[in-house]
């Protein structure tokens, strides 16, 4: 660990303790209860505590390039772990009538809060001290790669991360900068070595492709008995092995590039997520979904559910339902997509669409054991075709069940997909569902495309 980290590590822990300590002194000062060495005990303990277990949570460590909302959740999880100890260390010792339930209530309130807010501080100021090149990591990235020449982008234009490109260490020996994208020519490999060695380098990336493997082995080889941080920078290849999981068959590990994200117990749960929040939706929605059938009738001719062939789980063709919105109904080798200003909308198509109440149909086809709640959406067959052959990783979509909502249509990504940029970002949040599902991941899904489903401007 260097100076830098330390020296922000040192103010991170300060004005944690300070945050700490001065809600419960204050509470207790303005209570009948006021027993300062109780409480200053209480306190530094919890200091303590939370120290430590900041150190399972990882909030002490560099922030550089970590969403606000990720370290927020790391310290919301470490103070719950350090006031329930603190809960039970009052029970066992039987103290816990020295201390105003009040006090307590407000300080397991309002610590993670001002903590949050401390930290949001701390950054604006450790980001301005960045942008003025102080406080910075040098970087040096070994081949001059398009995706090393990316990431290197990526730093520059992101000043507040706290890191300084120095240069690119490639075998080509060309003194122009033109030819390293305008960074510096620090040399060949020979010179890399040398230089991790002397420790010139807060960190150096390796960006060489999977092809340079041997050469990799060897750089590596000679980069052990140096003491400088070597990181690799992943290319397509090798992330989509990071994210794959492994197996054993036969005492033999396999590595498993496209196959199902569940096991049998994870299908198994969701299913039953969706019998049980799907059935008591569909109870709830019985009345709506009847008034709904009936204006659709009143106001247009044509039938009032709107079943469009679409693709389900491992490919297999199912039938998925919708209330009729447009005055046709495609269903072949050739599909419009729905446009903002489509004039094809029923008199009241446009608003079903656009608060999704169209999709209620579908936990009809939740029930069926057809769809899930959350999971990809499914696109008529037409589009699947067409998009196949032009998007890597498309049909992995298909590993597991369509989803009446997801975490596509949650981040934006719903509604016309009128380019391949559009319809290549749907698919990458739906991939990123996948690799990282849980019951839990499912519940916010739900709970924010019902908070979300009458503002979204994509929705039409």
């Amino acid at each position: 660990m260097d100076d830098k980290r330390i020296s922000s590590e040192l103010i991170y822990r300060l004005v944690d303790i300070f945050v700490i300590l001065m809600p419960l002194i204050l509470g207790a000062l303005y209570t009948n209860f006021y027993n300062a060495q109780g409480y200053l005990v209480a306190g530094l303990s919890a200091v303590v505590l939370f120290g430590l277990y900041g150190r399972f949570t990882e909030i002490y460590t560099s922030w550089g390039g970590r969403p606000i909302h990720d370290e927020a959740g790391r310290i919301i999880v470490a103070w719950l772990l350090t006031f329930l100890s603190m809960v039970f260390i009052a029970f066992i010792s039987k103290t816990s009538e020295q201390f105003s339930r009040v006090v307590l209530l407000a300080w397991l309130l309002t610590t993670p809060v001002v903590l949050i807010l401390a930290r949001l501080a701390l950054r604006q100021f450790f980001s301005h001290l960045k942008r003025l090149g102080l406080n910075n990591r040098s970087v040096a990235i070994v081949g001059m790669t398009e995706n090393g020449l990316r990431f290197a982008r990526e730093l520059e234009n992101n000043p507040d991360f706290g890191y300084r490109i120095a240069g690119f260490y490639d075998e080509r020996q060309s003194e122009s900068p033109s030819n390293f994208g305008g960074y510096a020519n620090l040399g060949d490999y020979s010179n890399m070595i040398s230089s991790a060695r002397k420790g010139e380098w807060d960190q150096i990336y390796f960006a060489l492709p999977v092809e340079a493997k041997k050469r990799m082995h060897s750089l590596l080889d000679e980069l052990s008995d140096s003491a400088t941080p070597i990181r690799l920078l992943p290319d397509y290849f090798t992330t989509n092995l990071l994210h794959s999981k492994f197996i054993e068959i036969a005492d033999t590990p396999v590595l498993c590039i496209y196959d199902s994200p569940f096991s049998s117990d994870h299908a198994l749960v969701k299913r039953i997520e969706d019998i049980i929040i799907g059935g008591t939706i569909l109870a709830l929605i019985s009345p709506v979904l009847l008034g709904i059938s009936l204006a659709v009738k009143l106001t247009s001719k044509g039938q009032i559910i709107f079943k469009q062939t679409r693709y389900g789980l491992k490919g297999e063709k199912i039938l998925v339902w919708k209330f009729r919105t447009m005055t046709v109904c495609e269903d072949g080798d050739e599909v419009k997509q729905a446009q903002k200003d489509d004039d094809r909308f029923t008199p009241i198509g446009r608003f079903l669409r656009r608060t999704s109440l169209d999709e209620l149909p579908q936990f009809i086809n939740v029930l069926q054991g057809r769809m899930s709640i959350v999971g990809p959406r499914p696109h008529a067959v037409a589009h699947n075709e067409q998009y196949r052959s032009l998007i890597p990783g498309y049909m992995l979509r298909h590993m597991i069940k369509p989803g009446i909502t997801g975490w596509a249509q949650i981040n934006g990504w719903r509604g016309e997909t009128n380019t391949v940029y559009k319809m290549k970002k749907r698919v990458e949040f739906d991939l990123e569902y996948m690799r990282e599902w849980s019951l839990a991941f499912d519940l916010k899904i739900i709970f924010l495309t019902i908070t979300r489903s009458f503002i979204d401007k994509n929705a039409y």
